[in-house]
C-alpha cells in the first residue's frame, strides 16, 4: 500500500484538485509503483474548488487508463467503504493496482461555496429530504449534539468524560508538526471552551483544514516487491442506518454494530487483537459512539473507559496518532486519513507518536450524521 497526503492544515495554493494530484503523486512516490501500471481509480469527490473533482472526471484529469473504477459516496466514511470494494475488485481481477485519491480546499476557500453536512445558505434552494429539515434551523453540529444530549441522558456521560477524547487526540497532535493545533489542552479547557451546541464546546469539535490524501491497493504478491512495507487489508465491512438525521432509529448507537461483526470475522480476529485505533473524530461524541457500537465496550460504558485514559498514548487502544480530526485536520471528509494513518503505524513509521509493537490497527469512518459507517482492520501481517 502506497501512501501520501498533501500540504495541510491550510494550503491556500492549492485548489481542490490540486491537493488530490499532490497527494497521487505522493502516494505513487512511496510505493515505487509505474504510474501506468495502475488500472483502477477511486475517489468520492470533495472540494475541487472551480473544478470538478468526482471520480471520472478525476481519473481523466490523471490520465489514469483504468479497468475498474468507482465513485461511491458516503461522506466521511467513503474511503473505508473504499477499501471494502477495492478488496474485493482486486480478488475477483477487476483491476490489479488501484489509486483512492481526496482533496479540499475547504479552509482557504471558506465562505465561497456551499456549506458542508448538506447545509446550504440562506437564500439558496433546498432539494431532497433535508428541505424538511432547514425550516427548523438545525445545524451539522446540532445534529451531533442531540447525540450528546441523548448520550448522557440515557448513560450519564459527562461533558468531562467526552473532553478525554479531545485531550488524548491532541497529545498526538502535538507530535505532528503538521496539525493545526499542537498546544496541550486539559479537560477544563475543553469544557470551558465556548459552547457551540450545547452540549458540545468548541474543543468538542473538529478543526476546518485544507488537505488531501491518497492510497494505493494492489496484489499482496506485488506489494511484497514494492518499496514500502506491505500493510493486508484483513476485513472490511460499511452499513448504514439512515442518511438523514431526522431519520435515525438510535441517537446512542451507529451501523458500526453491523459493520463490525462482518469485518472481524473476515479477519478472523478479537478487539483484543487491535493495537490502535483511527476513528472518525469529526465531534468527541462520534468516537464515542464509534466505540461503543464497534463493540470495543459495552453500549452506556464508553465514558467511564474513556475517562480512565484507554483511548490516550499509552492506553489500550491509543486513539487517531496523526492528532485527529480535532486537532490535525479536518478537510471536510476525512476517512481517507484514517487509512493512511493506520498504514503508517503498521509500517512502524508513526515516529515519536509510534505505537509499540503495533501489528493490527482498525479504522472506522462515519459518514453524515453518524449515518454510513465504514470499518477496514488493517494489519503487518498477511491473513493466514
Amino acid at each position: 500500500m502506497g501512501i501520501g497526503v498533501s500540504d495541510y492544515p491550510k494550503a491556500p495554493h492549492l485548489d481542490g484538485v490540486q491537493h488530490h494530484v499532490l497527494a497521487a503523486q505522493r502516494a505513487i512516490a512511496d510505493c515505487g509503483i509505474a504510474k501506468a501500471e495502475i488500472d483502477g481509480y477511486v475517489n468520492a469527490g470533495g472540494g475541487g474548488g472551480m473544478m470538478v473533482d468526482d471520480a471520472v472526471t478525476m481519473a481523466e484529469y490523471l490520465r489514469i487508463s483504468h479497468r475498474y473504477i468507482d465513485g461511491t459516496m458516503t461522506g466521511g466514511s467513503s474511503f473505508e467503504f473504499h477499501v471494502q470494494h477495492l478488496a474485493s475488485a482486486i480478488r475477483d481481477g477487476a483491476c490489479d493496482t488501484a489509486l483512492v485519491t481526496y482533496g479540499s480546499d475547504q479552509l482557504s476557500r471558506m465562505g465561497r461555496r456551499l456549506g458542508t453536512g448538506g447545509f446550504q445558505r440562506a437564500g439558496q434552494r433546498v432539494a431532497g429530504p433535508v428541505q424538511y429539515e432547514v425550516p427548523y434551523g438545525n445545524s451539522l453540529v446540532g445534529s451531533y449534539a442531540m447525540h450528546a444530549q441523548r448520550h448522557m441522558y440515557e448513560f450519564g456521560t459527562t461533558s468531562e468524560q467526552l473532553a478525554e477524547i479531545a485531550v488524548g487526540v491532541r497529545e498526538y497532535a502535538s507530535l505532528n508538526p503538521n496539525a493545526i493545533y499542537r498546544e496541550p489542552i486539559t479537560v477544563d479547557d475543553v469544557v470551558s471552551s465556548r459552547m457551540v451546541a450545547d452540549p458540545l464546546h468548541k474543543l468538542d469539535c473538529c478543526a476546518i483544514t485544507d488537505g488531501g490524501g491518497a492510497f494505493i491497493m494492489t496484489t499482496a504478491e506485488r506489494a511484497r516487491d514494492l518499496a514500502q512495507p506491505p500493510v493486508y487489508v484483513l476485513g472490511a465491512a460499511g452499513a448504514q442506518t439512515h442518511w438523514n438525521v431526522s431519520q435515525q432509529p438510535d441517537f446512542t448507537s451507529s451501523a458500526g454494530s453491523q459493520a463490525a461483526p462482518i469485518a472481524f470475522g473476515q479477519a478472523g480476529l478479537t478487539h483484543d487483537d487491535v493495537d490502535m485505533l483511527m476513528f472518525y473524530d469529526s465531534f468527541t461524541i462520534t468516537c464515542l459512539i464509534l466505540l461503543e457500537s464497534l463493540g470495543f465496550v459495552p453500549k452506556g460504558e464508553g465514558g467511564p473507559f474513556v475517562a480512565e485514559g484507554n483511548l490516550k498514548r499509552g492506553g489500550q487502544w491509543p486513539l487517531n496518532t496523526d492528532g485527529g480530526g480535532l486537532s490535525s485536520c479536518h478537510p471536510g471528509m476525512r476517512g481517507i486519513f484514517l487509512i493512511i494513518e493506520a498504514a503508517r503505524q503498521l509500517r512502524g513509521q508513526g515516529g515519536e507518536a509510534q505505537v509499540p509493537d503495533c501489528s493490527v490497527a482498525l479504522a472506522a469512518g462515519s459518514g453524515g450524521w453518524l449515518s454510513c459507517i465504514g470499518v477496514a482492520i488493517l494489519g503487518k501481517d498477511a491473513p493466514s
